[in-house]
């Protein structure tokens, strides 16, 4: 019998959530993801003491420039042992203004370009604010494909989809973690709403046309994954790809084109802004996810300054 990656691999694209290329290259995933929180662990691998001397002495005392170069460098190593693409992302300090992400993606698609890489096979990743978002959407017409990230609410998955983004990560596991904690008790299978908000954003997606790509992200246990197979993509950790790996059941695809889905609703800045409002689950996981990846970018900046 096949295990449950190579199940799951029939029906869904597999990407990796890591910057471990020794990992990527045991579980062989499409794509690879990463952020800062993963450059943070990956800065600390034996292997990438020599990228990370590199992005020191290439960013010439300026600390976001060696950040742009190590994930680059990072980068252009995972990209050395998947077929597809890598998501890149943006500081997430930039997250509420437009034009310093665009000039902050702009710069990341250069360095992939002067390494030899192209920008077809780089995702820049975007805080899915409305600031990120409109960048995005400048991104997107002039050929830099975008994946936007911490996504926790259907507005925002709304929005990205009219902005033309490329591809979204709305977060299964830190929706499941809020609920979990603010309604004192556990959900399983089906129930589970971060399933159920992903299930929601893929069938209005497909009853609507949306060539946007759905994949879900940050997964906390194998029920998870499996209730989202069919997904077009799914970002899971090393540890949760071998478990699928070692796992000999069998896999049944519960996401496909077809299913009934919402009528189509475009909003505006005030109509996201107020649905987002409404919403205290997306509310705070976005505010808290912006300040997490921003204070492992600051962690990352301080390792740098160590190296110079």
């Amino acid at each position: 019998m096949t295990s449950k990656l190579d199940q799951l691999k029939q029906f869904t694209t597999v990407v990796a959530d890591t910057g471990d290329v020794d990992a990527i290259a045991r579980l062989k995933p499409v794509d690879a993801t990463t952020n800062p929180s993963l450059l943070l662990k990956a800065a600390a691998l034996p292997r990438y003491a020599e990228l990370l001397h590199g992005a020191v002495v290439a960013g010439r005392g300026d600390l976001g420039l060696a950040c742009d170069h190590f994930g680059v460098a990072v980068g252009q190593e995972i990209l050395g042992v998947v077929p597809g693409r890598i998501s890149t992302e943006v500081d997430a300090r930039l997250s509420f203004d437009t034009q310093a992400t665009l000039r902050r993606a702009e710069r990341l698609i250069a360095l992939y370009e002067q390494a030899g890489i192209g920008r077809e096979r780089v995702l820049i990743k975007i805080a899915s604010t409305w600031e990120g978002i409109r960048a995005a959407e400048q991104l997107e017409k002039a050929g830099i494909r975008c994946n936007l990230t911490l996504l926790f609410s259907f507005a925002q998955a709304q929005a990205c989809a009219d902005a033309g983004a490329f591809l979204i990560s709305p977060f299964v596991g830190r929706i499941y973690d809020w609920y979990k904690k603010a309604e004192g008790r556990d959900y399983v299978g089906a129930e589970d709403p971060g399933v159920q908000s992903v299930t929601r954003i893929y069938n209005y997606y497909k009853a609507n046309g949306y060539a946007t790509v759905v994949m879900g992200a940050s997964f906390r246990n194998l029920g998870q994954i499996e209730q989202l197979a069919g997904c077009d993509r799914l970002t899971i950790s090393p540890e949760l790809l071998q478990q699928l790996a070692d796992d000999q059941g069998s896999l049944a695809r519960k996401l496909a084109a077809g299913a009934a889905g919402e009528a189509k609703q475009t909003l505006n800045e005030s109509q996201f802004r107020w649905a987002l409002n409404e919403d205290a689950m997306a509310t705070e996981k976005l505010a808290e996810g912006i300040r997490l990846f921003a204070g492992d970018q600051q962690k990352l900046e301080k390792l740098l300054a160590e190296h110079a």
